[in-house]
């Protein structure tokens, strides 16, 4: 493992760690989906970088960078009706 590999994966372990502190610190539902949502953007993409700096342009690597934007798009996605399922049971319906 390169010198660069591991202070991206040290990141995304990092990232992981401070959103835990995070969602455990912030108070409503709504605040803690932006923990989440920055997991799945900041660590997926260390992890991603990762894999590029070590295999370089491969088969692999298109693949790591496909399942973290398909992560994202779809995380952004499931953010969002979350935060409508919660919207609606708290009873502020539009």
């Amino acid at each position: 493992m390169s010198g660069v590999t591991a202070i991206l994966l040290a990141a995304a372990v990092l990232a992981t760690w401070l959103a835990v502190i995070a969602f455990i610190r912030l108070k409503t539902p709504f605040e803690r989906l932006h923990a989440v949502t920055f997991v799945n953007v900041v660590a997926g993409g260390a992890v991603a970088f990762a894999a590029a700096a070590t295999d370089g342009a491969s088969s692999r690597t298109f693949k790591c960078f496909a399942i973290w934007f398909a992560l994202v798009l779809f995380g952004a996605l499931l953010t969002h009706v979350l935060a409508r399922a919660l919207h609606f049971r708290d009873g502020e319906r539009r």
